[in-house]
């Protein structure tokens, strides 16, 4: 079993950064892949980024690369987001979630969730 809390969101200009994290409890916390998905007024949850669970092979949705950061350290089971060069597009619900599987960007895939962290771009 593993909990997940986020953490970082908030409102920020377009341009501007955040950095997003994601507490895991639970012992087994590294041999899950670890993602992160988003949520927009008015869309579906939509695949952000993922880790494989030894931290060394991650995938990004293409709205996001070169912008985004996924990064993990299994020592404090933490996932963490950087989100740079964010723009009013970015904007949603921002949620960790934890999975068995690797390539998987189906929401339906990952088993454990946060509850999510509001991130705004204003323009």
């Amino acid at each position: 079993q593993v909990q997940l809390v986020e953490s970082g969101g908030g409102l920020v200009q377009a341009g501007g950064s955040l950095r997003l994290s994601c507490a895991a409890s639970g012992r087994t916390f590294n041999t899950y892949t670890m993602a992160w998905f988003r949520q927009g007024p008015g869309k579906e949850r939509e695949f952000v980024a993922a880790q494989r669970w030894s931290g060394g092979i991650v995938d990004y949705a293409d709205s996001v690369k070169g912008r985004f950061t996924i990064s993990r350290d299994n020592t404090k089971n933490t996932v963490f987001l950087q989100l740079n060069s964010l723009k009013p597009e970015d904007t949603g619900v921002y949620y960790c979630a934890g999975g068995t599987a690797w390539g998987q960007t189906d929401p339906s895939r990952y088993t454990y969730w946060g509850r999510g962290t509001q991130v705004t771009v204003s323009s």
